[in-house]
């Protein structure tokens, strides 16, 4: 008799298992149908809000132009930025235009909001790389914006050139997100970083995301329940800590409304984590679900903290895979550069409700070799709650019989319906036009 409470468990538990099994043994045949091309590496795609069907593509390059439903992308651009950004080479680089968000009520006031590197600013450190700026513009017409009409609510100075983070979104309460990367390098322990990491550092933006309010305030309000809001231990716009690089974040638009953010990790794991307020995701204490010492990065200490230094719990993500950085050889492994997706909302793939679509920068850093997933929440158990900080299955999507695509997944967009596309390039360098915009559909 004492051993029927465990029974029921073991019982429950494979239950659960083979409803995760059936789940993703019917996953659809999907395919990705090309909408648009002559990008050089489309970074955002959101939908005008007009009914007209049209979407924005913004170009790391800096320059944002407008898609109509048939696929025939406009002559004049929505937008040029260039002129303000900081100078792109032709080859590798993770700066550029960054984010696009338009505000909840853009067909009233007109106002959208941009993430971008600027050129270092001269208050900033002089070995400083460059300036990140989050600005808000107006709109001139329905098909192009104010330039001038910049207003710029964000400055944050960047010692290296990559983990720019940079993806802007507004959430359920009206409020500005901003994801920023820890200031780049590796480890987070170069010039420009605290010696806790800057990922650590409640001084510092770097290596959070953030939440202002622009609808009130000069240049904007901090929400009164943000963590450090009425605390001097931190920067008041600092809404959860502990994050490399977050590459790609999103709300979900039905269920709860979580936010899912991806975060690049460092040689041996890439993660998803579901974004709380005041979370702290552990970097640069911990990668994935192990232990990290930065001075020994493929090599992880056996035993970490598991609270950060004010005593709260470091948070777990709720997806990790190797990274073919140290996992070369190992089956496992699925890529080197994670990227965010959407949780899928759609109706054109009914299976995919409520579940969690990203993908995977490429396998391989000099050949295209992308990789996009599904990752399903875990139904209760016994041993699991179904809760947001439960572990998410995770199952490669086979497009063909390959378990990658032939490109670069450099971001994923999200449209007025509620579907999902897939935006890539064929090249590792800001060179060429090899930018493509796919579209997630059932398979013809």
């Amino acid at each position: 008799m004492k051993s029927f409470p465990l029974r029921v468990q073991i019982v429950s538990t494979l239950f659960a298992a083979v409803l995760q099994l059936g789940a993703f043994a019917s996953q659809p045949a999907v395919e990705l149908k090309q909408i648009a091309e002559g990008f050089v590496s489309p970074l955002n795609l959101l939908s005008l809000p007009d009914g007209s069907g049209r979407l924005l593509i913004g170009d790391q390059i800096g320059v944002i132009k407008v898609v109509n439903k048939d696929g025939n992308v406009a002559s004049e651009p929505f937008a040029d930025l260039r002129e303000k950004m900081v100078k792109l080479p032709p080859s590798f680089d993770e700066r550029g235009l960054l984010g696009i968000a338009l505000h909840p009520q853009f067909q009233q006031n007109r106002k959208l909001y941009i993430f971008y590197s600027a050129p270092r600013r001269a208050s900033a450190p002089t070995n400083y790389n460059c300036t990140s700026h989050l600005s808000e513009f107006r709109m001139k017409n329905t098909d192009s914006i104010d330039l001038s009409s910049e207003k710029i609510l964000l400055e944050i100075d960047k010692p290296q050139m990559n983990h720019n983070g940079g993806r802007i979104a507004f959430g359920p309460d009206g409020y500005l997100y901003v994801g920023v990367g820890d200031g780049g390098g590796a480890n987070d322990n170069e010039m420009g970083h605290s010696p806790k990491g800057n990922g650590q550092d409640t001084t510092k933006l770097l290596g959070k995301i953030l939440r202002i309010d622009v609808n009130k305030g000069e240049p904007y309000a901090i929400p009164s329940d943000n963590p450090f809001a009425d605390a001097k231990a931190g920067r008041p716009e600092i809404y959860a800590l502990g994050l490399r690089n977050p590459w790609g974040f999103s709300f979900d638009r039905g269920g709860s409304h979580e936010l899912f953010s991806a975060d690049v990790g460092q040689n041996r794991f890439e993660e998803v984590n579901i974004i709380a307020k005041g979370g702290n995701y552990g970097w640069n204490l911990r990668e994935g679900f192990t232990c990290f010492d930065p001075k020994k990065p493929n090599s992880p200490p056996d035993d970490c903290p598991k609270v950060a230094a004010d005593g709260r719990p470091l948070l777990d993500p709720i997806v990790a895979y190797k990274n073919f950085g140290a996992f070369k050889k190992d089956p496992e492994s699925r890529g080197i550069s994670v990227t965010g997706g959407y949780v899928y909302r759609g109706k054109a793939i009914p299976q995919w409700q409520g579940k969690y679509i990203f993908g995977d920068w490429s396998r391989n850093w000099a050949k295209a070799d992308g990789t996009i997933f599904v990752a399903m929440r875990q139904p209760p158990t016994s041993f699991g709650s179904g809760s947001s900080t439960d572990k998410w299955s995770l199952e490669v999507l086979k497009l063909t019989d390959a378990d990658t695509v032939p490109h670069y997944i450099v971001a994923f967009g999200e449209d007025a319906d509620g579907e999902l596309y897939v935006l890539t390039n064929d090249r590792n360098g800001l060179i060429g036009v090899t930018g493509k915009v796919f579209k997630l559909v059932p398979r013809s």
